[in-house]
């Protein structure tokens, strides 16, 4: 008898770990579908549609995410998670406008990473809390890091100030690579002309 109720207790416990397993899997699985679609192109992908691309049911999407938002914000941990380590690294020159350069190609990496997702999120985010707090926190964050590496003589200069942010902003990268319809090489190469511009004595 006891050796029948260990044996039950044991199948049912390996019934939920399967379901366990089975709900990780489709979960990463709807994750990977999303970004997949927005990478591709697809800046507006449905609940529907990224079912479709998961190759799970539309309730299967729905029961991992209560809302897009939830799966917008899983995806922007993933997105963090791949830039962080450029945005973090230390800058080592002891000169302000070498490292306001070093900066300048950092962005170029980081905005063109980012640059499908910010993208969709653009377009959601005015039907999103989520995305429009986010988007407030990276302008600012963005603005943070240019103004740290200014002197402070520089940061005086308001209108300097003002056009280094907006040279070195994502909404400069995204008109220069789709409204100007140049490649990442050559934004890159503008964006490092606008700044060096701006740092020369």
């Amino acid at each position: 008898m006891e050796g029948t109720v260990k044996a039950e207790l044991a199948d049912e416990g390996t019934r939920i770990d399967g379901r366990r397993e089975r709900s990780r899997s489709s979960h990463k699985r709807i994750v990977a579908a999303m970004m997949d679609l927005i990478e591709g192109g697809d800046l507006m992908p449905s609940a529907a549609r990224v079912a479709e691309e998961a190759g799970v049911g539309l309730r299967t999407v729905f029961r991992h995410f209560d809302d897009m938002d939830s799966l917008y914000r899983e995806i922007s941990r993933i997105v963090t998670d791949r830039i962080w380590p450029v945005i973090t690294a230390p800058y080592e020159a002891p000169d302000w406008r070498a490292n306001v350069r070093d900066l300048t190609h950092r962005r170029a990496r980081v905005f063109e990473m980012m640059l499908p997702f910010r993208l969709a999120a653009n377009i959601k985010r005015y039907q999103s809390p989520f995305l429009m707090g986010q988007y407030a926190q990276v302008v600012t964050m963005e603005r943070d890091l240019v103004l740290r590496l200014l002197p402070a003589e520089v940061r005086g200069d308001r209108y300097r100030v003002e056009a280094l942010c907006a040279a070195l902003s994502f909404q400069n990268w995204r008109a220069i690579r789709q409204d100007q319809g140049l490649s990442v090489e050559d934004s890159g190469a503008v964006v490092a002309h606008m700044v060096a511009a701006l740092i020369r004595d």
